[in-house]
């Protein structure tokens, strides 16, 4: 009866493996190790079959292995190093790793695709390898871990990179992971965390106010025939910054529910203006009339930043995006935090969102289509729900065949 049980156990342990799978990768020159990474990866592709677009979901493969013919730990001059992971049919995921005298960071990230591979994008209409990059916001001092168990979502267009359970480190010291850690921004909670090691502290990318969940807003725009745009949303904005003594630093602002609002309204583009001091957001949606989608095209920040900043001030823009995307007449709707890349310098984190544009019904949201991280973390409590249930019954099976067979070793007097 043990024995059945511990297999039970054994089982519900696997299946709950499944659910989020890390993959441990390193790249070494000769004997000497100077990337360790784990981590899970999700991705979803956004790719045409031939009666409409679909997302194709799925997780990095257990059989995904370094490339070592595009890895590198940096030869001669060269000061970057390159973590190339591949699988499938010419997928592959990059990571390109460049430091300065105190930080190093994932400079670029670049997913390329094979939509020829059916495995993971059956009925595609189009073939051959596409590529998307991404510069990110990982970085860590140098001689630290970084960590982060949290999500790290990472937009590029019609791909979204989601990376957990992280555990990396680039320009190893000692062939090994280091003792002391960088903690990511998602994983700090409300206290700046500073790494620090035996004989010195390095200052970390903590913000200059601790990051909080801001209050959701309320914005409308209104033309000529009517509403053009709804939008509940909470909004942080990011940014990164040199400081005079040339150190990075990052800094959280939230927009407050009360953020100053107007726009623009369309046939092809509609415009919405947030303003809160010397803060503004500009959002640019435009609408696709062959696949009847509409999608946030364009996004516009611009702020001031700290006195301790080299520049005064910085704007920057991504007119690439395809973001808070659903189809005209209807809502599009996203409990779960998303992040949007404007630039390597500023990012937008997105709460609670609900927004609606072109065509509406009066001055309220149309039907709501989820957000796939909303149908994801619908997904897993699903699944988990069903391991449990199995591993219920495998043991309550196992109980009762042992208990039978116990009662067959006696005989009636």
């Amino acid at each position: 009866m043990a024995s059945r049980c511990s297999w039970g156990l054994l089982l519900a342990a696997v299946l709950l493996g499944f659910l989020q799978p890390s993959s441990a990768f390193e790249v070494r020159n000769s004997s000497v190790a100077c990337i360790l990474a784990n981590f899970s990866v999700q991705f979803i592709v956004e790719y045409n079959t031939v009666s409409v677009k679909q997302n194709s979901t799925f997780t990095l493969p257990s059989d995904a292995k370094v490339l070592p013919e595009y890895s590198t730990c940096g030869k001669g001059k060269e000061t970057s190093q390159v973590l190339v992971i591949g699988f499938g049919s010419e997928n592959s995921l990059k990571m390109t790793f460049v430091k300065n005298t105190s930080f190093y960071t994932i400079s670029n990230l670049i997913f390329q695709y094979n939509l020829s591979d059916t495995t993971f994008f059956p009925n595609a209409t189009a073939a051959g390898v596409r590529e998307v990059a991404k510069d990110t916001d990982i970085r860590a001092a140098l001689n630290t871990v970084y960590t982060c168990h949290n999500k790290n979502t990472i937009n590029m267009g019609n791909v979204t990179v989601l990376l957990s359970n992280v555990t990396l480190e680039a320009y190893l010291a000692n062939n090994n992971f280091s003792v002391n850690e960088t903690i990511c921004s998602e994983d700090r909670g409300p206290t700046p965390v500073a790494p620090t090691t035996a004989s010195h502290t390095t200052t970390s990318m903590a913000p200059t106010m601790p990051p909080k969940t801001p209050d959701v807003g309320h914005y409308n725009v209104t033309g000529p025939n009517g509403t053009c745009l709804l939008a509940s949303m909470g909004l942080q904005l990011n940014v990164t910054y040199i400081t005079k003594n040339q150190t990075k630093q990052w800094e959280a602002l939230n927009l407050p529910a009360n953020t100053s609002f107007d726009g623009h309204c369309d046939i092809s583009i509609v415009t919405l203006n947030l303003t809160s001091g010397s803060t503004s957001l500009i959002f640019n949606f435009a609408q696709n009339s062959s696949t009847e989608k509409y999608f946030l095209q364009r996004m516009t920040v611009s702020t001031d930043l700290p006195a301790e900043a080299t520049n005064k001030s910085m704007t920057a823009y991504n007119d690439s995006l395809s973001a808070l995307k659903a189809t005209v007449g209807k809502s599009y709707k996203c409990l779960a935090e998303e992040s949007i890349w404007v630039s390597s310098e500023a990012s937008v984190n997105i709460f609670s969102v609900q927004v609606q544009a072109f065509k509406m019904s009066g001055d309220t949201f149309g039907a709501v289509e989820e957000c796939q991280l909303d149908e994801n973390n619908m997904l897993i409590p699903i699944i988990v729900g069903a391991a449990l249930a199995g591993l219920v019954l495998i043991v309550l099976v196992a109980y009762l065949i042992g208990r039978k067979r116990s009662h067959a070793g006696y005989q009636t007097i």
